[in-house]
């Protein structure tokens, strides 16, 4: 428990911070979320156009510091590599 001032303040900021950042990484995971929902459905034209969406999505949480540069990359690559797996 947070007990002196500043502590306490920080503890309030912490808290402000992960509600912030949760919502960034579930429009995120939205986003991933599309691009798996069109390779599952076979269209290599959608999944295409849906990772086109994603990767700024998903590199912008890097900036924020919501995911490590590393994690990012793999995602994307990872999707990359299913989709052109597709034939798109």
């Amino acid at each position: 428990m947070a007990n002196s001032p500043s502590s306490r303040k920080r503890a309030l900021q912490a808290e402000r911070r992960a509600a912030i950042n949760k919502t960034h990484r579930s429009r995120m995971r939205t986003f991933i979320r599309r691009v798996e929902e069109a390779i599952a459905a076979g269209e290599p034209a959608a999944a295409a156009e849906a990772l086109r969406l994603a990767q700024p999505e998903i590199m912008s949480n890097v900036s924020r510091g919501v995911v490590h540069r590393n994690t990012a990359s793999r995602k994307i690559s990872r999707l990359a590599g299913r989709v052109n797996a597709l034939g798109a």
